[in-house]
């Protein structure tokens, strides 16, 4: 395999040919970890919705280790902190991308960015019942 960079590596330009994409895509496993760690800590660093879900999570973890959850409990937890977490990635990677594709207002760019926000907010939403419906019965008793 080649490791000198291309010359589109060189000057950061996009790929432009099927050859230069399967360069792009062979890139090692611990790159592809890298850069998508680099993707979460921009989420965590820039985006106000990200640093509210990470504190949510924070005191449901918290809360699940004073009211000492089950095994069952701390995995539906945990699937519902990865879940809003991950869609709020998502979230920011799309308004990225529509915010490239056009600088103006489009009907479709609004659509687009809605719904995304739209699906963060629906798996917030249940992880909250979820969390109640889990957390409640440990502080009645």
């Amino acid at each position: 395999m080649n490791t000198h960079p291309t010359q589109q590596e060189k000057t950061g330009e996009a790929p432009n040919t099927l050859l230069d994409r399967n360069i792009v895509r062979s890139q090692s496993l611990l790159t592809a970890f890298y850069v998508a760690a680099r993707g979460i800590l921009y989420c965590i660093i820039h985006e106000r919705n990200m640093k509210i879900h990470l504190g949510c999570a924070l005191i449901v973890l918290i809360a699940g280790f004073i009211v000492s959850l089950s095994m069952w409990e701390w995995c539906v937890c945990l699937v519902c902190i990865a879940l809003v977490c991950a869609l709020e990635c998502m979230n920011t990677a799309l308004e990225a991308c529509v915010d490239l594709a056009t600088a103006r207002y489009h009907k479709l760019a609004r659509i687009a960015k809605d719904a995304a926000a739209g699906s963060v907010l629906v798996a917030a939403f249940f992880s909250l019942i979820i969390g109640l419906l889990i957390f409640v019965p440990h502080i009645l008793h």
